[in-house]
């Protein structure tokens, strides 16, 4: 058994070697890298002191928020000219509405002076009506009269009672 144990102790310690190994190497890469990129950062890098860079932030701040404040202006300018195309539509046909509403005021005026043309007709023709009946009232008495006096005279029967 003691074998065996030993056999297990000898395959756990070379895994274990072969994990530190694995390690040291990645170790030693990152170093590289790091040595890599700081010569990078020294060359191409610039170092600048904290009120510059806090003025180089506002004034990237500032032109993010002067795009924002550029796409909201564009917006609102389009939206200015569709509520200058809507007010022009809406002019437009305000004043066709208006037109056809002065159409329609002239021809009522010109059915009411119809009405009152026909109303004045109808009061003359109502008037020689009335004149006519009157004459022809007036007419029937006088046929009367002279029947009654053709009557008197003559002695005779009129001649709607003889028929």
């Amino acid at each position: 058994m003691k074998a065996e144990e030993k056999g297990k102790t000898n395959n756990a310690a070379s895994v274990n070697n072969e994990r530190w190994s694995a390690a040291i190497s990645n170790l030693t890469e990152t170093t590289a890298n790091l040595e890599s990129l700081q010569k990078l950062l020294l060359k191409k890098a610039v170092f600048v002191d904290g009120d510059t860079f806090a003025r180089a932030s506002l004034a990237s701040d500032q032109a993010r928020t002067i795009k924002v404040l550029e796409q909201r202006v564009e917006t609102l300018e389009r939206e200015l000219d569709a509520a200058i195309t809507a007010a022009a539509h809406a002019r437009s046909e305000k004043r066709q509405a208006e037109a056809a509403q002065r159409v329609a005021e002239l021809r009522a005026q010109e059915i009411t002076r119809e009405l009152e043309n026909t109303t004045k007709v109808f009061e003359l023709h109502t008037e020689e009506l009335r004149a006519k009946q009157e004459e022809i009232n007036k007419r029937d008495k006088d046929i009367k009269l002279l029947e009654a006096i053709i009557q008197t005279l003559g002695g005779t029967s009129s001649p709607s009672a003889r028929g």
